[in-house]
C-alpha cells in the first residue's frame, strides 16, 4: 500500500507542478531565472520518497556567477536529490527526447533548460556555441554530468568531454557536485529509506589549464569526483532493512 500511495503522490505532484510551472513561466517562458525555483519544489519531494538529503553548499557558492556545474548522474532520483543544490542563475544541459516526457517535459522546457540534439553533431555543436555566449551575456551557469549517461550502480563512470571543453571555451570555473550512491536504496514499500549526502566542492580554477588541456581538465576533475564519491558513501547512513512496510 505505501508503495502505490507514493507513485500515485508522485504522479500527482508533478501533474500539479507542470500546471503551476504553465502559470508562473507564461510571463517569462523559457527565462533561466525559472529553474531554480523548479529544481527546489523538485528537491522537496525526496520526502515523499523517504529520503533524508543533507546539502553542503558553500556560502560562497551563490557568488560563483557563470560557470559550468557537473554532477554524478546515477538514476531517476537524481531528480529529487541534486536538483537541492541548483544554484540562481544556473540551467542544466539535457537532450531533447526529455520534452516529450509527460508533464515533466513541459516543465523542463519552460523553465529554460537547453536542449541538445545529440544525434545530430552540428545542430549540438552550434547549440553549445549559443550557449557560451550566453554564458558571457547573461552571467549563466550551466549544470552538465559528464557521464553521459546514469550509472545504475557502476560507480562513477568515465566522463566525456563537453563540459570540460565548453569551461575551457568560455573561460569559466568547473564546480564539481558529487552526490552518495543512491543504487538499490530506495524502496517505495519502505517509510525510511535512509540518507543521501549532496556536496558541492570547491571550483577548479580554469587559468590553470591552457585551451588545449580539455583531457587533463576532465581526469583531474573525475578523479577529484571519484574520491569525494567514495568518502561519502562510507560516511552516508543507510537504510535499515528491517524497516519495510508490509502491504
Amino acid at each position: 500500500m505505501l508503495l502505490i500511495a507514493r507513485f500515485i503522490l508522485l504522479i500527482f505532484a508533478v501533474i500539479l507542478m507542470s500546471i503551476y510551472c504553465i502559470f508562473y513561466c507564461a510571463l517569462s517562458p523559457r527565462n533561466p531565472k525559472n529553474t531554480y525555483h523548479f529544481a527546489i519544489l523538485f528537491s522537496k519531494m525526496s520526502r515523499i520518497v523517504g529520503l533524508k538529503v543533507t546539502y553542503r553548499v558553500p556560502e560562497e557558492a551563490k557568488n560563483y556567477g557563470s560557470a559550468v556545474y557537473i554532477a554524478n548522474h546515477q538514476n531517476n532520483y537524481d531528480m529529487v536529490t541534486t536538483t537541492g543544490v541548483v544554484q540562481p542563475g544556473s540551467v542544466t544541459i539535457g537532450k531533447k527526447s526529455l520534452v516529450w516526457i509527460p508533464f515533466f517535459g513541459i516543465i523542463y522546457w519552460l523553465t529554460g533548460n537547453v536542449m541538445i540534439d545529440r544525434d545530430n553533431q552540428k545542430s549540438a555543436k552550434d547549440t553549445m556555441k549559443k550557449v557560451v555566449e550566453q554564458m558571457h551575456k547573461k552571467n549563466l551557469g550551466i549544470w552538465f554530468f559528464p557521464e553521459g549517461t546514469r550509472s545504475r550502480g557502476r560507480g562513477l563512470l568515465p566522463f566525456k568531454m563537453g563540459a570540460f571543453h565548453t569551461a575551457l571555451q568560455a573561460g569559466v570555473n568547473v564546480i564539481p557536485t558529487v552526490v552518495s550512491s543512491t543504487h538499490e536504496q530506495v524502496n517505495l514499500n519502505r517509510w525510511d529509506n535512509g540518507e543521501v549526502i549532496v556536496e558541492m566542492l570547491p571550483p577548479i580554477d580554469i587559468s590553470q589549464y591552457k585551451k588545449r588541456e580539455i583531457r587533463r581538465l576532465m581526469n583531474d576533475a573525475h578523479e577529484i569526483m571519484a574520491a569525494k564519491y567514495e568518502q561519502l558513501n562510507k560516511e552516508v547512513k543507510r537504510p535499515d532493512n528491517n524497516s519495510d512496510c508490509c502491504g
